[in-house]
């Protein structure tokens, strides 16, 4: 168990794979804050609870620099030191350009982009004064840009620009800064395309099959691990070839 004794936050991870990636943190011996909008949250910390793992979950609007704030200094109370922030809670608001509605732009910004930086800040203040820490950016494919998906994939590769930049000022105190592109993963969002549309996005997978949120946690479980020490300012595709 590579993380015995480190304390994680992992935002959006009430389900999908956001609780993916608790989970294999959890088993990988880690203590773990689940940080959501989702009251679902509570049900996810119990079961890793039940696992033997401890786990904790905090509310938290990361759009909102206060909430943050707190989010850290509870899992600080809780816990002890932050050692891994995974930033996964994102959302979309799909629409074609000339349709996408200021509203709409702005919302996701603020979640994906605004609120994965708040959450680096508050890492990177606590991370650099101790000298280690691992932080783990969870952008997406869309990042190099899709169909009806302006402000998602702005928002992502600006998480990627966010990525490499706090990678150049934080390598030198210790802290590693990687983002994870999810190709296609199962989960209760992508179960709800029709089937046609799932069965497109299967053909462009060279593996033949939908990822599933564990495979995600994988990866970010070696990042967070002492193992991945050398390798800082990259963005790993996790698609079985979707995305080359």
């Amino acid at each position: 168990m590579k993380l015995t004794g480190k304390t994680a936050i992992v935002t959006g991870a009430a389900r999908g794979i956001g609780f993916g990636i608790a989970q294999v943190l959890a088993r990988e011996g880690a203590r773990v804050v689940i940080a959501d909008m989702d009251p679902r949250g509570e049900e996810s910390a119990a079961a890793l609870r039940q696992w033997g793992n401890e786990a904790l979950f905090i509310t938290c609007n990361i759009s909102d620099k206060t909430q943050v704030e707190a989010l850290f200094e509870q899992a600080e109370a809780a816990f002890g030191q932050v050692d891994i922030l995974v930033n996964n809670a994102g959302i979309n608001r799909d629409a074609m350009l000339h349709k996408l509605t200021e509203a709409d732009w702005d919302t996701v910004i603020d979640v994906n982009l605004k609120g994965t930086f708040f959450c680096m800040q508050q890492a990177a203040i606590r991370m650099r004064e101790r000298g280690v820490g691992r932080i783990i950016n969870i952008a997406s494919a869309s990042w190099l840009g899709n169909v009806g998906q302006t402000n998602y994939a702005a928002s992502k590769a600006g998480v990627v620009g966010m990525t490499k930049t706090a990678c150049r000022e934080l390598a030198k105190k210790g802290v590693t800064v990687n983002a994870i592109c999810p190709g296609f993963i199962d989960t209760d969002m992508t179960r709800g395309v029709p089937e046609k549309v799932w069965e497109m996005m299967i053909n462009k997978i060279p593996a033949g099959f939908a990822g599933e949120a564990k495979d995600v946690g994988e990866c970010v479980a070696f990042l967070a691990s002492d193992g991945a020490r050398y390798i800082n300012g990259e963005v790993i595709n996790v698609g079985g070839g979707m995305v080359l």
